[in-house]
Order: structure tokens, then sequence, then C-alpha cells
């Protein structure tokens, strides 16, 4: 269960490939939400008015979701022009233009709404990460993040994580297995847990164990578990499991991650920190879409 990777420059330059289907039909629902029967403000205007328009940054971040964002004004304007100025994962400052389209003045004030809520909330998601991941620079910690995402945009959320330099902890309950407490509760304990969901898995499928203090963290180790999930543990704790279990296991840190103590965090020599933070309370970054002209 080793998390993914960031965004590399063939991903960045497009989010399609093997997942189009998956992102276009998101992008098809949000604009079958949004316009309904009919967008009637539209109306104002012939359907073969043109325009010019320009995706404008109003606050400093890093972006992600423009070939999100090209996909909604697409499926309005096939033949729509779109010139980014920006990639997904770099930095943008305030003023600047990250992207330039012109085409059907319609489809263009039609999708502005849907194509500016994906990208907003992918960029604020990216620019989020990218502040943990500067905070734990030059650490041995990676930040990952977890399935507190929104539901239906796991994939767009993910994306955005690894656009900010984040990496992805499991997509969902089917790649990876992590024993929280309700489960080790209904099993008996942490050994009667693993055994029995190592009877069940794939043979080398990895066991992710969830605990809250040493004694546990003892137990989750000798029942085999490769990965240790220090949940809400205090840093003076996590540093002595992590000395404790001396290289046995793969040890995450989660729980009450801020970006105020993420780097005493990382020194305690944790080899993942995952953040619910990073998807589950994202604020979108201000960006707005304007028409400059026919």
């Amino acid at each position: 269960m080793a998390p993914a990777h960031r965004p590399s420059a063939r991903e960045r330059a497009t989010i399609r490939g093997t997942l189009d289907h998956h992102v276009q039909a998101i992008v098809k629902r949000a604009l079958e939400e949004d316009i309904g029967s009919g967008d009637l403000s539209a109306a104002l205007f012939p359907e073969s008015a043109q325009a010019r328009a320009v995706i404008l940054a109003k606050q400093a971040g890093v972006v992600a979701g423009l070939q999100v964002a090209e996909m909604v004004f697409r499926q309005l304007d096939a033949d729509l022009g779109w010139n980014p100025r920006k990639q997904d994962g770099d930095k943008v400052h305030e003023g600047e233009t990250v992207a330039e389209l012109s085409g059907n003045l319609c489809a263009i004030l039609t999708g502005e709404r849907t194509a500016l809520n994906f990208l907003q909330r992918m960029s604020g998601i990216a620019t989020l990460t990218s502040r943990f991941v500067e905070a734990v620079a030059g650490s041995h910690a990676k930040i990952l993040d977890t399935r507190k995402t929104a539901p239906g945009l796991r994939i767009l959320d993910k994306y955005a994580v690894r656009a900010g330099g984040g990496f992805n902890h499991r997509q969902g309950l089917y790649d990876g297995v992590m024993l929280k407490d309700n489960h080790l509760r209904a099993a008996g304990g942490i050994d009667e847990a693993v055994r029995a969901v190592r009877a069940q898995v794939p043979t080398g499928q990895e066991i992710e164990v969830e605990v809250t203090r040493m004694e546990e963290v003892e137990e989750a180790v000798r029942a085999g578990a490769q990965i240790i999930m220090l949940d809400n543990m205090s840093v003076a704790e996590m540093k002595k499991a992590v000395q404790w279990i001396e290289g046995r296991a793969l040890v995450e840190a989660s729980g009450g991650v801020t970006l105020e103590n993420v780097r005493e965090i990382a020194a305690t020599g944790v080899d993942w920190i995952s953040v619910g933070a990073l998807t589950h309370s994202v604020k979108a970054l201000d960006l707005s879409l304007e028409v400059v002209g026919g």
C-alpha cells in the first residue's frame, strides 16, 4: 500500500488516458445539475456569438484541475480554443493569467461556474497540500491524503493532492487493508483481526493497523502488521513508538495534524503523515473568469 507519486509531466499534461471516461462522466453530471432544462441567462445572446475570456488568479496558490476545466467547456463547445498558461502543480501569483479560452459565448458563460467550481476546489487542495509538503521539507516524512474526500470526486481530490506534491494513501476499501478501532473491537483484538484478515486477502497484501498507545504498537508489530498508524498520539509517544518499531514496519502518524505541528511530528521519524484536512476542509483558491472580447 505504498503511496502514489506526484503527477509526472505526462500526468500534468493530461488527466485523461484510462481515467478519461470517469472524469468526463463527473463533468457531465455537474453540467446537467447546473444547466437543467437550459441556461435562461445565456439566452440573452445569439447562439452564434463568439468571445474570448481569461481565467485569472485572485490570490497566490498552486493550480490543479486545468484539464477538468477544459473538459467542461469542450462538452459545451467542441471547437473551443483553450490555451493554458500554467500546468497542474505550478505556483501562481495574484493577478496572473491561468488560462485563455475562445469560442462560443454561450458555452463560455454556461460553463463558467462549473469549470471554476472544479478548478477552485482542486487548486485549493493542491495549495494546502503544498504548504504541508513545504513544512516537512528535508525530513524523512511524506504527506498523505485520506479517504475523507467529497463523495463522487475522490479521483479529482486525490489528483489535486499529487499536484500539490503530496502522496495518495489507498484509493478506496478495495486496494488496501486498514484495521481501525471498530474492526479491532469487533474481531476481539489486534492479533485476532490481523490473523483473520490475512486468511482472506491475497498473499503479500500489506496490512495496516491503527493504534493509540504503546501496548497496541507492540501487539500490532508482533502480529505482523506491515504498517502501524499512530492515531492521535502525542509527539513524545510517536517518537517512542518509532524507536521501538525500529524499522520492522512503516509508521504513519494521523490525527490532529496541523501546519503548526507537522514539522515536529515529522521530526519523530515517522514515514508517513496523513492529513484529512487536505480534502475534507479545503478552502477554494480564488479564481475568476472574465470575458475580454468578442
